[in-house]
């Protein structure tokens, strides 16, 4: 029997907005159709202190292979942390791609699926 990775969504209700439950759709539907075994999706607000290392601390401690998000939006600075994607491979719903982990053997950067 093989194990499915695992992978936690991730979004911050102040960038989804009234999306948010459209966007949390989003997260499980690509996740399943990409194979994950989605464990949990993290919502953060605009009051949440140090989101990305809590995200990276999450990440750590339940060894996650993937971090799903509805786009780069919900990272600070709109783009993707490199501490984390040092981690986990991080996959955006839209535009749909996947930021590969550096120092896995895989090319790291941009890859549209």
């Amino acid at each position: 029997m093989t194990t499915r990775p695992s992978a936690i969504g991730y979004l911050r209700h102040d960038i989804s907005g009234t999306r948010q439950a459209w966007d949390e759709a989003q997260i499980r539907s690509l996740a399943a159709r990409l194979g994950y075994e989605l464990r949990k999706t993290v919502v953060f607000g605009p009051h949440t202190d140090r989101p990305e290392h809590r995200l990276l601390v999450m990440v750590n401690r339940l060894a996650i292979d993937a971090v799903v998000v509805p786009s780069t939006a919900h990272f600070q600075s709109n783009s993707v942390p490199s501490e984390l994607v040092r981690r986990a491979d991080i996959v955006t719903v839209s535009p749909e791609s996947t930021f590969a982990r550096i120092g896995s053997g895989r090319i790291s950067g941009l890859g549209q699926r």
